[in-house]
């Protein structure tokens, strides 16, 4: 139940993050618990060695799969199993649908990679291309987070270039068309860069941050301007997984109250009769 609990919270956040750009989903991984192996104890005994299980001999004890040396182990049972529990919750990046805008500051990642943003607790790395210029030509998510550059600078555009006047290529460079010029100024190239999956936590906010000092490297991926990149959340499939858990949830619910009134009658009723 606890494991059906925890699982619902992580379907609930990716519904809650549907609409998220660049939202990536969360997986609840579950292991199951080191199982118990049970014998059959208490079995009446003959002189011969033999048990006999109620009533019934069965003879030579050792001659029961597991048995060994001992003839006083008891046959095998099986395995009971002890539960479940989340080991971790781990981080689905598979691409999500692309959303044309038009907007010049939006930009999206098609294949492997992050953007490099600076943050108050320092340079983390977002899926979420939604960017948009501040009074100051600095390129700037929804929370003040700036876009950096491959030299660690804030990406910057002046405020008297028009968004129509911006191309960003597909290896993030930033150029400015003019009428009058032969060639497109050059800004600078957006950091684009990728890291193993597992190197990767989320912090929050839709911003992720490496761990075990891993380092960046180059990304595979091209940067599509225009356009951002949507969750990767499908709603059909949390919805039927919110409702899978929640049965789960209550079928254990029914099997604890049921040994509760097992317990129930075996103290208030069966004790009872017996005294």
């Amino acid at each position: 139940m606890v494991t059906e609990s925890k699982r619902t919270d992580v379907i609930a956040n990716n519904i809650a993050n549907a609409a998220t750009a660049g939202f990536k989903k969360d997986v609840a991984v579950h292991r199951e618990f080191q199982p118990m192996l049970i014998r059959r104890i208490n079995d009446h005994e003959d002189s011969s060695g033999g048990v006999s299980a109620l009533g019934t001999d069965i003879g030579d004890v050792t001659k029961f799969k597991g048995f060994g040396a001992n003839a006083n182990e008891r046959p095998m049972v099986g395995k009971l199993g002890m539960g479940d529990y989340i080991s971790e919750i781990a981080v689905d990046h598979s691409q999500g649908a692309y959303e044309s805008t038009g907007n010049a500051f939006d930009l999206a990642i098609a294949g492997q990679g992050f953007f490099a943003v600076q943050t108050q607790d320092g340079i983390r790395y977002t899926r979420n291309g939604a960017f948009f210029r501040n009074q100051n030509g600095v390129l700037q998510d929804i929370r003040g987070n700036s876009l950096l550059d491959t030299a660690g600078n804030a990406v910057t555009i002046p405020q008297d270039v028009t968004p129509e006047r911006i191309s960003v290529g597909s290896d993030g460079t930033i150029s400015v068309r003019g009428a009058n010029e032969a060639q497109p100024q050059i800004l600078g190239r957006i950091q684009v860069v990728q890291f193993n999956p597992q190197a990767l936590r989320k912090q929050g906010d839709n911003l992720f941050y490496a761990v075990d000092n891993a380092q960046p490297q180059p990304a595979t991926g091209e940067v599509l301007q225009g356009i951002i990149e949507k969750s990767n959340t499908e709603i059909v499939t949390e919805m039927v997984e919110l409702i899978h858990n929640h049965r789960l949830y209550e079928a254990g619910s029914k099997a604890v109250m049921t040994q509760d009134a097992m317990l129930d009658a075996a103290v208030n009723q069966l004790g009872r009769i017996g005294s």
